[in-house]
């Protein structure tokens, strides 16, 4: 009998009210390892109904994490990638228990993993933010002053094609040292108890004005997400920046969409760094676009500074936003998933204080 269908006691809660209200992805496996029940986090973590998983075997719907059922009754593999039916690639802690008094029995738990690829802050990532500090600081002393001599010359010569030339790379190179010199600001941001969707709403009407006049903005929202703990001026330029990426990572292209969403992640904890204790990070934003997403062999460094995958790409914009959201306390994502696949880049920040 399935454990989905225990009796229950008169006035407690019942099983299947119990099973739904656990904060972590559980599916159920019986003897036969076929999957038994699933909750509400596992439907939604592996984007497949409970109707749809009840009786199918397990391995059809999660992947063979290397060790056969018998080897262990209880196994825990910590930050490993599997892949949804859907063809999702995440990150998770997998946990699997024996049933007590039910042999064969066995329950699979799923917890989203704190070092998914671009999640967390590595000692990588917070190394290069780092040397592009130092980086940032050495150019603007040493470039920028000698690039206003440059441009007064220039203007000298008069009209003509050389001097502007001369004035417009000049100009150029003005605003790249602006944009590194955002990360030698080390001063703490004030941050606060802030609504995200004045934000959000924002950032959409600049997109709409501007750079996205030309694409659908299509929004998926949370209406019940609690007050985020952030900077609303670095999140605002956050988005911004997430959005214009996203525009332009869809031109050309048949459909020209950005998918705006909001979620509260129950549970999702990351690490602030290396040997520091995991944060709950709940709030989500995510920014979709069906563009063809960054090159395989970048992909695992799109956060780090001077790394691009457009020709004319400054590899400055993400660089920025990691350094954004880790001194807003929160981390952001890049993925490709879903059949046929899109862009995911996915935002997490702290909630505020009650």
């Amino acid at each position: 009998m399935p454990l989905h269908d225990a009796a229950h006691g008169g006035g407690h809660p019942g099983f299947p009210a119990l099973f739904d209200a656990l904060p972590v992805a559980v599916l159920v496996i019986d003897p036969d390892d076929r999957i038994s029940d699933t909750n509400a986090l596992a439907e939604e973590l592996l984007q497949l109904s409970e109707r749809t998983m009840r009786g199918r075997p397990v391995g059809e719907v999660l992947p063979p994490v290397g060790l056969e059922r018998g080897d262990a009754k209880g196994l825990a593999l910590y930050d490993i990638e599997i892949v949804t039916p859907r063809g999702q690639r995440i990150r998770v802690d997998y946990v699997q228990s024996a049933v007590a008094d039910r042999p064969g029995w066995r329950t699979i738990a799923l917890h989203p993993a704190a070092s998914t690829r671009g999640l967390g802050h590595s000692a990588e990532r917070s190394a290069g933010a780092r040397a592009a500090i130092g980086a940032a600081a050495m150019l603007a002393h040493e470039i920028k002053n000698p690039l206003s001599g440059i441009r007064g010359a220039a203007q000298l010569m008069g009209q003509g094609e050389l001097p502007t030339l001369i004035v417009d790379e000049v100009d150029r190179i003005a605003r790249l040292i602006d944009r590194m010199q955002d990360f030698g600001d080390t001063r703490p941001l004030s941050l606060a108890a802030e609504n995200i969707y004045p934000l959000l709403a924002h950032a959409r009407g600049l997109a709409r004005a501007g750079f996205a006049r030309d694409v659908t903005i299509v929004e998926r929202y949370d209406p019940s997400l609690p007050l985020a703990r952030c900077n609303r001026e670095a999140l605002l330029q956050i988005l911004i920046n997430l959005m214009k990426n996203a525009a332009e990572a869809t031109e050309g292209g048949p459909d020209r969409r950005i998918h705006l969403t909001t979620a509260y992640r129950h549970g999702l904890a990351v690490s602030a760094a290396p040997g520091r204790p995991r944060r709950p990070l709940p709030i989500e934003i995510c920014v979709i676009d069906s563009g063809p997403g960054a090159a395989p062999d970048i992909a695992d460094n799109l956060f780090d500074p001077f790394v691009s995958g457009r020709p004319d790409g400054q590899g400055l914009g993400l660089a920025l936003v990691d350094k954004l959201m880790r001194d807003m306390g929160g981390t952001v994502q890049y993925s490709r998933e879903g059949d046929p696949e899109v862009t995911v880049l996915r935002l997490l920040l702290p909630r505020a204080s009650e």
